[in-house]
């Protein structure tokens, strides 16, 4: 599956070359499937706790969807939560935002630990409303928000203005969320693993896993090997055993501009995202770029020419020119790339119901490097014997449509 098309930025901040392939074992702890964030926020994780962990990606590592990762890491989520609140009632919808809140606080740790600079930074979000019809929802939300103890604020129209210097109904001020160079960090985070005796085995394809006694037969394309746990974090890709139901795949559009002469005329540096859908964001790179996405589509394949791509990349770029007119932004880099949803806009986390050891994190939605985040926490416990209080809000068979009594897995 092809999940990225056109010209990627975050690549050319960092120049990688295939790691050392390491004498393999017979027999792991724990086999991650899959070299991006998650796996990535995973095998970090799980090598503190004592495990063996073995890492495999059919590409070299960060170089799938992470690669085309925009880098907003917010606590706030696509759904926002008084609407979740209605969806899986109020305790497990406070839950959920507050391990996202946390997840963000355990990301800033990791980042400070890591050999290299990951380029993450503390920035505040702006959740503007696009439009009138849509303030009610924005104030709701964030006296939903205050309520239950999450860092925020609320501007008005008049503060927003001075604040952004765009006209908008108001908005939420979120704390505690971030910006992030992705494609750094996952290789960060795997040079931090190599040095901790993590094995990392890339263009190396996991083809299926068996059963055989008290362990599972990893079966790869450069041969046979063991583990006591399988980790499936492949993403918006087919995972290499069983399907995926329950989520959407689509795509997304995205441009990165030359830098600027100075840092954006906006509160902070802060991170900037809109009420409607799909919706437009915004925020700096450490070169003083932009990282502009949007329009999204639903449509999983990528676009068949660049026409495309270059077309959504001027309209973003239009969208931006209306926030702020006097902004001087010159496109540089535009791609296309997929993204999961899920049906009910939570992850999906935890050990398959009818294949024991199996364990999956998949991070669908806006906010899937928190979600990593979280579901590596969660599935570290689940491998030491130890079970989340929190697990079964994101576990694999859960109902997602509010419509009928359905329940998805990954199957």
């Amino acid at each position: 599956m092809q999940i990225h098309s056109g010209s990627l930025y975050w690549p050319t901040t960092l120049q990688v070359s295939p790691r050392r392939v390491p004498k393999r074992e017979d027999t792991y702890d724990v086999i991650i499937v899959g070299g991006g964030m998650s796996g990535a926020l995973c095998a970090y994780t799980f090598i503190r706790k004592g495990l063996s962990v073995a890492v495999f990606d059919k590409r070299q590592v960060a170089a799938g969807s992470s690669s085309a990762n925009t880098g907003l890491l917010q606590y706030s989520n696509d759904i926002m939560l008084h609407e979740l609140i209605e969806q899986i009632g109020e305790k497990n919808a406070v839950e959920f935002y507050r391990l996202c809140l946390e997840a963000m606080e355990d990301l800033q740790t990791v980042a400070k630990q890591l050999p290299g600079n990951p380029e993450f930074y503390s920035r505040p979000s702006i959740y503007y409303a696009s439009d009138e019809a849509d303030e009610e929802r924005i104030y709701t939300e964030y006296k939903t928000l205050k309520k239950h103890g999450f860092p925020c604020d609320y501007w008005d129209q008049e503060t927003l203005k001075a604040k952004m210097g765009f006209d908008k109904p108001g908005a939420i001020v979120t704390y505690g969320d971030a910006e992030v160079n992705p494609y750094k960090f996952v290789n960060c985070l795997f040079d931090d693993f190599e040095e901790h005796g993590g094995h990392i085995f890339e263009f190396t394809e996991v083809e299926d896993v068996k059963e055989e006694n008290d362990r599972l037969r990893i079966k790869t394309s450069a041969g046979d090997l063991h583990a006591k746990q399988v980790v499936f974090t492949t993403g918006y890709e087919t995972v290499p055993v069983g399907k995926r139901i329950g989520a959407d795949i689509n795509r997304s559009y995205v441009i990165v501009t030359e830098p600027l002469d100075q840092m954006p005329p906006w509160y902070e540096e802060a991170l900037i995202w809109e009420s409607k859908r799909p919706y437009l964001y915004i925020r700096s790179s450490a070169e003083r770029r932009l990282v502009i996405g949007g329009l999204d589509e639903e449509v999983a394949e990528m676009p068949t020419s660049d026409e495309r791509i270059t077309e959504c990349g001027e309209q973003l770029k239009m969208q931006v020119k209306a926030l702020f007119p006097h902004l001087p932004i010159e496109i540089a880099y535009s791609y296309c790339a997929t993204f999961g949803e899920s049906l009910d806009n939570l992850p999906f986390i935890g050990e398959h119901p009818h294949k024991r050891n199996h364990y999956y994190l998949l991070g669908y939605g806006g906010n899937g490097t928190v979600y990593s985040m979280m579901g590596a926490n969660m599935l570290a416990d689940a491998l030491t014997g130890n079970e989340h209080s929190s697990a079964h809000i994101v576990q694999l068979n859960r109902a997602v449509d509010p419509e009928c009594d359905s329940r998805t897995v990954v199957q």
